[in-house]
C-alpha cells in the first residue's frame, strides 16, 4: 500500500494542538490540493475563507457550539459555497443565473465543498499535521456569514481545524464495510444485522479508551436525527439569496 492510500486509512479527528504556527509554505500547499481539485462543469462554486487570528478563531468555536479545538489550533479553514462568485461570472456573460434558486445548487455546492474538505484533510495528513473537520459552523449561519462578511449567494458548509498534534486520537472503528460498499445493487437486507455488530464493536471501543460517555451508533444518531438539530441553515439560506422551490 503506498503512503496516500496509507495516510487516508488511518484518518482520525484531532482535538488536541500544539501552540505552534502551520508553516505559510505548508499551509499554501494544503490550500492548493482543494483549489485545484474537481468541481461540477468546472463551475468552481466553492471558496475557502482562512482563520488565523485568534479572537476570530474564538468567535468561531462559540458559533459552533463550544469547540475548544478551534481556538487552540493555529489554522481554520471555513469551506463556502460560492454561487456569488458564478453569478459575477454568468453575468459577464451576458446571462442571468437561476441556479441558485434550486435544490441541485446545494447539491452540487455540498458535493463540490466535500470534494475541497477531502483534499485538504489528506493533504494535511500527508503534511504530518492533524485535522478535525467542524460541521458545527452551520449551527449559526448567521454568526459565520456576518464574521466571515460572506456576500449574497454563499453559504459556510463546513469548516477544517489543523495543527500540529498535541494529543493524538485513536481510530474509530467503522460500520461494517459491507454497509458501506455494495455490489451491483443496494444490499439493504442484512443492515440491521451489521448495525447491531457495529454498536457491540462501538461499544467495546468506548470501554477499551475509557469514554464513559461513548453510546451506541444507533443511540447516538437517534438523538441527531430525530429532530433538524441545525434549523437555521434553511431560513438563512433563503436569506442568502438560495431558493429551494425548483
Amino acid at each position: 500500500m503506498n503512503e496516500t492510500l496509507q495516510l487516508m486509512h488511518e484518518h482520525r479527528s484531532v482535538r488536541s494542538y500544539q501552540d505552534k504556527a502551520v508553516a505559510p509554505e505548508m499551509l499554501d500547499a494544503i490550500l492548493d490540493a482543494a483549489w485545484k481539485g474537481p468541481t461540477s462543469i468546472n463551475g468552481q462554486q466553492v471558496s475557502l475563507v482562512v482563520v488565523q487570528d485568534a479572537a476570530r478563531r474564538k468567535r468561531i468555536a462559540e458559533i459552533a457550539g463550544g469547540q475548544p479545538w478551534i481556538a487552540q489550533a493555529p489554522v481554520f479553514i471555513a469551506v463556502v459555497m460560492d454561487f456569488h462568485k458564478t453569478r459575477v461570472g454568468v453575468e459577464m456573460a451576458g446571462e442571468q443565473q437561476v441556479i441558485h434558486n434550486s435544490v441541485e445548487a446545494f447539491a452540487v455546492g455540498g458535493v463540490d465543498a466535500g470534494i475541497a474538505l477531502g483534499n485538504l484533510m489528506t493533504a494535511a495528513h500527508a503534511a504530518g499535521l492533524g485535522v478535525v473537520p467542524i460541521g458545527g459552523i452551520r449551527r449559526d449561519p448567521q454568526a459565520m456569514i456576518e464574521l466571515l462578511e460572506l456576500p449574497e449567494l454563499t453559504f459556510p458548509l463546513a469548516g477544517l481545524v489543523i495543527g500540529h498534534i498535541q494529543h493524538d486520537s485513536q481510530q474509530k472503528p467503522r460500520l461494517p464495510r459491507p454497509s458501506f460498499v455494495h455490489r451491483e445493487r443496494y444490499q439493504a437486507g442484512e443492515l440491521a444485522n451489521h448495525i447491531a455488530a457495529y454498536d457491540e464493536t462501538l461499544r467495546r471501543h468506548w470501554q477499551e479508551i475509557g469514554r464513559a460517555d461513548g453510546e451506541p451508533w444507533s443511540n447516538s444518531i437517534a438523538r441527531f436525527y430525530r429532530q433538524v438539530y441545525y434549523p437555521q441553515v434553511a431560513p438563512v439560506a433563503r436569506a442568502q439569496g438560495f431558493g429551494f422551490d425548483q
